[in-house]
């Protein structure tokens, strides 16, 4: 049983198999109980469930505050929130990914499933590059610090522009090398159907391709929030576990907030300071507090302070949107 205590990337290996073993019970209660068969999840039960996941991060902060000590605990929530409040623009765009391929609501839950399962893979190689990158060369800080201030100044000038769904490469490259059928067929990524010749051949569906826009997107996003993440800490147990967590509460989230994404506009620019802030905060620390650590509980504070605010003045500068929605749907019953 040595193994369990044997040093792994900086964390015993039996916090990593602990962590492994929440991520699948979660999983497997989410599909095998909760979703056994695919229906279409309302606003109520999203926020109740998400309520649920959330809950889950914060006892698992708690018990990284009782195993590791205050600090990495408030690492991880500062990197769970700044992962959580990033989600919210990545939500817009897999509701437009939905959209575009008419995945009935019944079956995106499933969908957003299997591709948080994919992102669970691929933030880890990412996250797993980055610490070695940074292990190697720690300058490599300064470029994300530079990265996640130019990219904050540009998010606070520059306007939204929706994402050309229909000029995906990956979506040419598979309608060019393989054959996709035009109709939906259930929860299903494959089928096999009849070719010119009678010939049965196997053929991607719609949701498929849905799958793989919405796994690139992820990877643009993960582009911030990875090195944002790293930008609060390097011990790479609590920017693994809190960018997952975090994920994990994402298809719970989903169905509430993609009927009222629109009236999170304005939280864009409370993440763009956040993004200045984190990248700032490198540069204080090494430049001005002689390579101390920035205060991990002032890191907390603004940047809850930060999203926080975005939150409420959407909420509050949209308010009229609310009052029109819910007079038109009195309207129409």
């Amino acid at each position: 049983m040595e193994f369990l205590f044997a040093d792994w990337l900086g964390t015993p290996a039996w916090f990593w198999l602990a962590f492994a073993a929440v991520v699948l019970l979660l999983t497997a209660f989410d599909l095998g109980v909760l979703h056994k068969d695919d229906r279409e999840m309302g606003i109520s039960e999203s926020l109740k469930l998400s309520v649920f996941y959330i809950g889950i991060a914060m006892v698992f902060g708690a018990w990284i505050w009782w195993a590791k000590g205050s600090a990495p605990a408030i690492d991880y929530y500062t990197g769970y929130f700044i992962e959580k409040a990033l989600s919210i623009d990545n939500v817009f765009v897999i509701s437009m990914i939905f959209g575009y391929f008419a995945v009935p609501a019944k079956y995106q839950y499933r969908a957003l499933l299997w591709g948080i399962l994919a992102v669970i893979v691929l933030r880890g190689l990412m996250i797993a590059g980055g610490a070695a990158l940074i292990a190697n060369a720690y300058w490599v800080m300064y470029l994300f610090a530079a990265f996640l201030i130019f990219t904050g100044i540009k998010m606070l000038f520059t306007s939204d522009h929706d994402p050309d769904i229909g000029n995906n490469a990956a979506i040419r490259w598979i309608s060019r090398h393989m054959r996709v059928t035009k109709q939906h067929h259930g929860e299903h990524f494959f089928v096999r159907e009849a070719n010119a010749s009678g010939r049965m051949v196997l053929a991607a569906t719609p949701l498929f391709l849905a799958l793989v826009v919405i796994n690139l997107a992820d990877l643009v996003f993960a582009i911030d929030s990875v090195p944002a993440i790293f930008s609060i800490t390097t011990d790479t147990f609590i920017v693994y576990t809190s960018n997952i967590m975090a994920i994990l509460g994402l298809r719970a989230l989903y169905f509430a907030l993609a009927a009222m994404v629109h009236r999170f506009h304005y939280l864009k620019y409370a993440l763009a300071l956040v993004l200045v802030f984190i990248g700032g905060k490198i540069l204080i620390a090494d430049f001005v507090l002689g390579g101390a650590k920035f205060p991990p509980l002032i890191s907390l504070g603004v940047t809850l302070a930060l999203i926080a605010g975005g939150v409420a003045w959407s909420l509050w500068k949209t308010r009229g949107e609310a009052a029109n929605a819910t007079s038109t749907g009195a309207s129409h019953r």
